[in-house]
Formats: C-alpha cells, structure tokens, sequence
C-alpha cells in the first residue's frame, strides 16, 4: 500500500465536439443579426452587423463560415415567427453548425423560456452559443447561470418596453387621437397632413352596401353581388365575403366616428390580442372626420342589424329583395321563394307559406309570383302618389310628435351621471378596504349595495337608449320615406327594386289571394 501510485490519463477527446483534443478540424461556425424593426436607423445596424460577423468568422483560423443567418424588422418576444432563427437551429440539429455567434442575449431572444430551451437542445447536440457582449459561452459551467440571469433581464427589458409602447397607446386614445389600418377600411385614407380623408371613388361602394341591406339583402348576398359586379373587397381581393360586408356595416368610422381600442394585447411575450370587451377603457370620439354615411342612416342599419338577428320565428332571408316582405295572413308566418321546373324552358320562381305543408293544419293561402308581387306594388305606389301632399303631411307631424327623444336624452344623461357617480364610490370602496383594517362584513354589504344600486340605474339607462334608438330608427326611416315619395310626383309605370325598399314594410296575402300592402309610415293600402 505504501508504494500506490496515481497516474493521470489525459483526455484526448473533447467532451463537447467528441473531435480529439489535438485535431485541427476547424468548428464551423455561423453568425446570428436581428434588429427589430424596420426603421432607417435600425437598417443601418442591421447591415453593421451582417458585415461584423461575416468579417469577424472568415477571419479566424480556427472557425470555417457556415453561413449568416437573419431576421430584419421583427420582434424577439418569441421565436415562431421568426425564419432565420429557425431556420440556423434546424441546420445546427442537422449538424451544419458546430458553433454559433451571436451580438448579445437580446438579440437571441428575449423570453427567458425560450432562450433556454434553445441552447440545452443545441448543447445536446453539441451546438455551443457566444454571446459576445456578455462574453458567455455556453458550454461554459457558469454560462447557463449567466444565460438565466441575462435572459431574464432582456425579457423584462422587452415587458417595460411593452407597457410604455402600451401608456403611449392608450395616452393617444385618451387625447382623441385617431389612427387605423387604413389598407382595411375602404372608402377612407390618410391624407396628406396626416387627417382621414374620403376616397370618393370607394366611397361609392360603401354607399351601395349600406344602401342594398337597408333594401332588404342580407351581408351574404351584398358579398354575392359585389363579387359578381367585379369590385375589389378591402383587401384588394376579387371575392367579397359576408363578414366582411358585416364589419363594414358595423364600423362606426363610416358615420365620421371613431371607437378606440377596440382590442388590447393580453401577452406581451406572444403579443396575443382579444376584443374588448370591458377589461380596459375605451374611448369615442365624435365627429372625427368627414362621414360617408349619414349618421342617422348608419343608426338606422345597426338597428335593423339587432331586429335581424333576434327574429324569433325564423332566419332572416336576404336572398332576394322579397325575401322577409310577405307575410301570410293566416298564420303570420313568412312567405319563402320555391324554383319551379328549375332545369327547363318553364322555370319559375314562386312565393309560398313556408308552414304551408307544416304539420296537422296546413296553411290554406295559396302561393304568389314575383311578377303579380310587383304589378300590386306598382297599383298601391299609384295609390300612394295621388294623396302625396296629406301623406307627407301626416308623417312629418307623426315625425315631430312620436318620434321626439328630447326628455328621454335628459333622463339618458342623468343616468349616465348617476353612474358615473356609482362607479367612483365603489372604486373608493375597495380602495379604502385595501388601506385599512375593516370589519368585512360590512364592508361586503356596503359594496353589495353599490353594485345592486349600479345594475338598477344601468338597467334603466339600457332600457332608456334601447327606446331612443329605436325612435330614432323610426324617425329616420320616415324621412326617406318622405324623400323618396316628394322625388316620386307622377305616377310610376313599372317596378323599381330601390323604391320597393325604401317604400314597404311587409305586404300580406290572405287564403282568396287578397294582397295588402303595409308601407313604411304605416299605412296599407289593399292592391
């Protein structure tokens, strides 16, 4: 035991390249550039640093080039959308790269879970990262921990950087000041200083949507016929789709209004965005620009929109403009559109009951065609015509009297007031148990009744807007009907699709095929 002896066997191949330690095989290596956006400015470092690691690798006996891999104007939160970065580590999986170079951990990434996650998979795969600014290897025993701490620095750097671009949005919504993806909103753009200008051109597409549904065709087939009619959508495609005909109706910047921040960013990180639907404040502004839509028509089609869509008995049709416009006079149901000897010479479209053959008693009105549908308009018009003036007359005094919303605004507003009021008692509430030892069963009673005395006034108030809406609604749909009567001073001699929709409520057949038709300001005249 005395005479033990120790000899050391050096290694002879490295533990990281599994090359042997005296081997000249040079590491290929690979450059890494981001910048984060597309400014001037940023395109220049960008560009610096392309040339840096070209020159920099190329120049090192050691290393052979194995290529520079980049990503220009695009943000490091995460690494999914981001090609070159990708792409480098799928080569350096593939055994392509032995080692790569980078400026600094921001620019790898700057979410801590993701830059960790990266370099262990390369470093299984004997992959070694240089971050140079920091001066970390990562096959380093101390470079992981050094990793960890920088990551966790950029990824708080990014979360600052994420609030304040945040306060500033929000700052500019507070302030009124409006900005939008002008490429999705047709009819309107940026003008040259900078304000919303219409487009006149486009604007005459809007004024068809809007002019079509109120007509009585529902957004399918809007999309339907813009696309037949060869007009672009929004997004410079040849096809139009319903939904984007709906958003167009629904946009209050087409009445010269602007809701902000409509959406808001939950996650920093993967930059995910949801609708608004109360979580963070937003703001309206009125009377923000020119409008391509009176706001009073505008009003008008959110209203027929929500009458649409809570229709109990059935859905809305908007195939065609007698789709939802004859009712049965029998049972109330709607009449729907049947194609008759569809693939010959005879081929016909008629209306019918749709609860006609519908279950133990069937409906007895018989059916009606298209063409006796427009000679019985074409007979009630006439009818209409002749007493113009005392039609005129009436509906504007019904206009005046019916239709006035004047106490209803001030009861709204005072409303809206005691609400205002509500809400800040409540805030001051929790605000004042967070700072002070309260006895909390008192306190939970005390704001149970703010939020019970909030939901009542809240109900009034939505009950006090739903009624000014709807006269609202009625009053503007009174006006075009008196406009489209005072244009209208002889009599009519065939039908016309835009008079029919601005002029008929609904027309009703009874089982001896006695025809009625109901116009806008309520009158029926029997054809």
């Amino acid at each position: 035991m005395a005479n033990r002896k120790v000899v050391t066997i050096p290694p002879t191949i490295n533990k990281f390249t599994a090359a042997p330690v005296n081997s000249r095989k040079k590491r290929k290596t690979a450059g890494y550039a981001r910048v984060s956006t597309d400014h001037e400015d940023q395109v220049t470092s960008y560009e610096a640093q392309v040339d840096y690691y070209t020159n920099y690798i190329k120049g090192r006996e050691d290393w052979e080039f194995a290529g520079l891999y980049t990503d220009e104007g695009i943000s490091a939160t995460n690494t999914k959308h981001r090609d070159g970065f990708n792409r480098m580590v799928a080569d350096a999986l593939a055994g392509k790269i032995d080692l790569i170079i980078t400026k600094s951990v921001s620019r790898f990434a700057r979410n801590t879970v993701d830059s960790l996650t990266t370099i262990r998979k390369l470093k299984e795969h004997n992959v070694e990262c240089y971050f140079e600014k920091e001066n970390i290897w990562t096959f380093d025993s101390k470079g992981e921990l050094l990793l960890t701490i920088m990551s966790s620095l950029a990824q708080e750097e990014s979360r600052s950087i994420s609030e304040n671009v945040t306060w500033g949005h929000r700052k500019r919504f507070a302030d009124g000041k409006v900005s939008f993806a002008y490429s999705r909103v047709l009819g309107l753009e940026k003008g040259p200083d900078g304000t919303i200008v219409v487009n006149h051109e486009e604007a005459q597409i809007v004024k068809l949507i809007f002019r079509l549904f109120l007509e009585g065709m529902t957004p399918h087939s809007i999309a339907v016929h813009l696309t037949e009619q060869g007009i672009k959508s929004p997004g410079g495609k040849d096809k139009w789709n319903s939904a984007t005909v709906r958003r167009m109706l629904s946009n209050e910047k087409y009445k010269g209004d602007a809701l902000l921040q409509k959406e808001f960013t939950v996650d920093y990180l993967q930059k995910k965005t949801k609708k608004n639907e109360g979580e963070v404040p937003q703001y309206y502004v009125e009377g923000n620009h020119e409008a391509i839509i009176e706001p009073s028509v505008f009003d008008l089609v959110q209203t027929e929109l929500a009458k649409r869509s809570r229709k109990s008995t059935a859905r809305y049709s908007g195939v065609s403009i007698f789709s939802n416009k004859i009712k049965c006079a029998e049972c109330g149901s709607w009449y729907g559109s049947k194609v008759w000897h569809s693939n010959d010479k005879y081929r016909r479209v008629i209306y019918r009951c749709n609860h006609k053959f519908d279950g133990d008693r069937k409906c007895e009105t018989p059916h009606v065609t298209e063409e006796e549908v427009k000679a019985t308009f074409v007979r009630a018009m006439n009818t209409v015509i002749i007493e113009r003036d005392e039609i005129i007359a009436n509906i504007k005094l019904i206009r005046q009297t019916v239709c006035g919303t004047d106490a209803l605004e001030d009861e709204r507003d005072k409303l809206q007031s005691e609400m205002e009021v509500v809400v800040e008692l409540t805030q001051n509430c929790v605000a004042e148990n967070a700072r002070t030892a309260q006895n909390q069963e008192e306190y939970q009673k005390r704001y149970n009744g703010l939020v019970e005395r909030y939901e009542k006034v809240k109900s009034k108030y939505d009950s006090i807007v739903a009624v000014i809406e709807e006269k609202q609604a009625h009053f503007e749909k009174l006006g075009m009907f008196i406009e489209t009567l005072e244009q209208q001073a002889e009599p009519i001699t065939e039908f016309d699709a835009g008079m029919w929709g601005s002029m008929v409520e609904y027309i009703s057949v009874d089982k001896d095929k006695n025809i009625a038709i109901t116009f806008k300001d309520g009158t029926e005249v029997q054809a």
